[in-house]
């Protein structure tokens, strides 16, 4: 399976990231199994807590959209950095809750990609079970 598309459309969507104190600019693209996608690009805050990253942002627009964790087929997240850009932890917890066990994780820079699962990302989830 190629990538390159979903990769393209996660660095689109990091052009319009929000991140003057980072200067770092993330874009990520969910593709649903439909062919529609969503995308998201990281938003800060000067109040750090508040700031929002791009995976998140595209999964959650999917959400607001209608569709739910049945519906996600791939997600690709990418950045113009010189390590293949990862979720931060707060981002695979939501991960882990919103997209299928099974779906592929695309970790993109511009020199190359990483497939994995939230599985793979976050071995030892939080969980509902855990309440």
């Amino acid at each position: 399976m190629n990538h390159q598309a979903i990769i393209e459309k996660a660095f689109m969507a990091s052009k319009n990231s929000y991140s003057p104190y980072s200067k770092f600019k993330v874009g990520a693209c969910v593709e649903m199994n439909d062919g529609k996608y969503f995308m998201g690009a990281n938003i800060e805050n000067a109040a750090y807590g508040a700031t929002m990253c791009a995976e998140r942002n595209a999964v959650y627009g999917a959400y607001c959209n209608g569709y739910t964790k049945k519906d996600i087929k791939l997600l690709a997240i990418a950045a113009d950095s010189a390590a293949i850009v990862s979720p931060c932890g707060a981002c695979r917890q939501v991960l882990k809750e919103l997209i299928p066990d099974e779906c592929q994780i695309i970790l993109a820079n511009r020199q190359g990609y990483k497939i994995m699962t939230i599985k793979e990302l976050l071995p030892m989830a939080f969980t509902e079970e855990n309440l």
